[in-house]
């Protein structure tokens, strides 16, 4: 991690390089803390909630919350620290309290990350090169990234991209069943932590990636009994199943009987 400048500020930013596998330990802060994930994937508990980060991860950090970050690749993060006495009565009133309202990730569109990097490089040029003036214009481009945060939140916020990438993990298993492996293999093609997966796979449909997995599998399973005549292992093998064992046991304990049994009966309804 870089060291802090030199000045001193009531708003201070810094840069934090992570390695992977690096991890944070859990801890907390009496000022508000926003981290921007520049580059890189990894996690963040906050409260004992686990969220993604990526490339343009915001982490809203309230004072006093318990966080933890953990690195699954190199990630380089900007840490803005800063005592919200000291801006302005309207910010303190007004942006503060929308902004930092609980502590979450957030993801925003590609235009408001690019207004956000340009308020950041002017905060960072203002933090080292600045005039005398320097620490008031921190304090407006402050008030101004404050601002664009708590205007993308109406637009897009940290529940609707939960539930948007829950919902572009069902569609993915969905369409590629028959040749997922396991919950590491969904996570890496996703780009996310297993972690993460599972936690808003199951926020949004109350299931595990995998146990979805299962149910599209032996659904199909299901039908191509009733409606075919193949025969049981090709049916196993289209399905996506790497073991007949594996195949006969999870249709058993699922279904309550044998695939054959399964087929006989409900071709004699």
């Amino acid at each position: 991690m870089s060291d802090h400048n030199n000045h001193s500020s009531i708003i201070s930013l810094y840069e934090s390089q992570h390695n992977e596998k690096d991890r944070v330990n859990s801890h907390d802060h009496q000022t508000h803390q926003i981290l921007y994930a520049l580059e890189g994937h990894g996690t963040c508990t906050l409260d004992n909630k686990t969220f993604g980060i990526e490339r343009d991860s915001f982490i809203i950090i309230p004072p006093f919350t318990e966080h933890s970050i953990t690195a699954q690749s190199k990630m380089t993060v900007l840490v803005l620290e800063f005592d919200a006495c000291e801006l302005s009565e309207d910010v303190q009133s007004q942006l503060i309290p929308e902004v930092f309202q609980r502590s979450v990730v957030k993801k925003v569109s590609m235009f408001d990350s690019s207004d956000l990097r340009q308020l950041l490089r002017k905060m960072l040029y203002e933090q080292s090169h600045g005039d005398r003036l320097w620490q008031l214009a921190l304090k407006v481009y402050m008030s101004e990234l404050l601002f664009t945060i708590a205007r993308a939140a109406h637009d897009f916020t940290q529940a609707d991209t939960n539930s948007l990438r829950a919902e572009r993990l069902r569609n993915y298993i969905d369409s590629r069943y028959f040749e997922i492996k396991n919950a590491e293999d969904i996570a890496d093609r996703m780009g996310m932590s297993k972690r993460y997966i599972q936690s808003i796979f199951k926020e949004q449909y109350e299931l595990t990636p995998m146990q979805y997995l299962t149910e599209v599998r032996l659904g199909l399973v299901k039908r191509l009994l009733v409606e075919t005549e193949k025969d049981i292992v090709s049916i196993c093998f289209e399905a996506g199943f790497e073991s007949l064992s594996t195949f006969y046991r999870l249709f058993k304990k699922q279904v309550g009987v044998p695939p054959n049994m399964y087929r006989q009966r409900q071709k004699s309804v």
